[in-house]
């Protein structure tokens, strides 16, 4: 595999004038690229693994959302919305001249994902929803409502290791405290003075939805998405996203493929041997 430092961070500029950032892990395949999107508290570290698993084979570019990672804070906390996560991303397909992706996105990022389908079919090449559905279940919904916003900081990685698995212990059971670790550096970064916080402006808790139900529109936009090539994927111990609304789902889309991945909850990392052979297998049916 490739050096995982392999990619080049680039920069563009939103509508309203942030300054945003993404990863990108360049190819010349040919091939259709890929866009991931995270979910409401993550960045593009969520994805990482991916680039070097994919070793040049084809381009993947790893956005983080307005508010997290590398990318600007808003200066309006109602910005941080799907719409405005929507035309961002335009805007960054628009600037590398990208007609048409293939979107990975995880949580948040699925319903942007279904939200460009709506808009922009003729964008969206193929799509990953990774746990995420038109429909969630509340006591998942509480559970990201009681933590979203809430600034903790730590003196050291396995400080901050050891309370996400004490808070989290539930979604990933198989995790060691080295997992723990690492899955720390992804929703956290050292700041200046050396403390360990959260990788996301505390705002985006602001216009956060935490009623549960079904979003007509959400249901709407996954019709757009019949012919289009999709895999949805489930945490078999998910409490956002239910079984019963996935097979939902997969009765709308012709080209849909539904894989639970075993022993995890709210979402796959994208890293298990599931979620992988997967993903190699929707890249397959594309191009």
């Amino acid at each position: 595999m490739s050096d995982e430092n392999s990619y080049q961070d680039i920069f563009w500029e939103s509508d309203d004038g942030l300054k945003l950032h993404a990863r990108d892990y360049p190819s010349d395949s040919g091939k259709t690229p890929i866009i991931c999107v995270p979910g409401l508290t993550r960045n593009a570290r969520d994805f990482e693994y991916l680039g070097p698993w994919l070793d040049g084979k084809r381009r993947i570019i790893m956005v983080d959302l307005r508010g997290r990672g590398l990318s600007e804070y808003a200066k309006e906390s109602a910005s941080y919305n799907p719409k405005q996560y929507l035309a961002d991303i335009i805007g960054l397909m628009d600037q590398l001249q990208i007609p048409k992706a293939i979107f990975f996105g995880t949580s948040l990022g699925g319903v942007v994902t279904m939200v460009m389908a709506k808009a922009y079919p003729a964008r969206v090449a193929g799509a990953l929803l990774n746990d995420i559905g038109p429909e969630l279940d509340q006591k998942g919904l509480d559970r990201i409502a009681a933590s979203v916003g809430q600034g903790r900081s730590f003196d050291t990685w396995a400080h901050a290791g050891r309370d996400l698995a004490e808070n989290s212990g539930d979604i990933f059971p198989d995790f060691t405290l080295k997992d723990w670790i690492g899955f720390a550096k992804k929703v956290y970064r050292m700041n200046s003075s050396g403390r360990i916080k959260l990788d996301y402006d505390m705002k985006i808790a602001e216009p956060f939805d935490s009623k549960g139900g079904g979003s007509g529109a959400l249901w709407n936009a996954l019709e757009n998405m019949k012919e289009i090539p999709t895999l949805i994927l489930r945490g078999e111990l998910s409490d956002l996203f239910s079984d019963k609304v996935a097979r939902q789902m997969l009765e709308k889309l012709d080209k849909g493929e539904l894989v639970t991945v075993p022993r995890v909850g709210h979402a796959p990392t994208l890293e298990e041997p599931a979620s992988l052979d997967a993903i190699d297998q929707l890249l397959q049916r594309i191009d």
